[in-house]
């Protein structure tokens, strides 16, 4: 699994967990509708620092809780 892959289920899962669409998250993120579906889509595999800290304010964790999950370990390497 990539970055990419990792921060779209991540994404997926922290919004089902809390029984929210991704419409409402981006609601309560600020974060544009295109880009949250850029990055669930897969179109956008580098999504920012800055936004994933915008969802995690819309989500109500910390970026340490964000990453803080078994699909951020051993990812695949990024430079080949």
């Amino acid at each position: 699994m990539d970055i990419g892959e990792a921060v779209k289920q991540r994404i997926l899962g922290l919004c089902a967990e809390r029984d929210i669409s991704i419409n409402k998250l981006c609601t309560l993120s600020g974060v544009t509708q295109s880009t949250v579906n850029n990055i669930i889509s897969g179109r956008n595999h580098s999504a920012t620092v800055s936004t994933i800290k915008k969802l995690c304010d819309g989500l109500g964790i910390t970026i340490e809780e964000f990453f803080h999950s078994e699909l951020f370990r051993d990812l695949e390497q990024e430079i080949k």
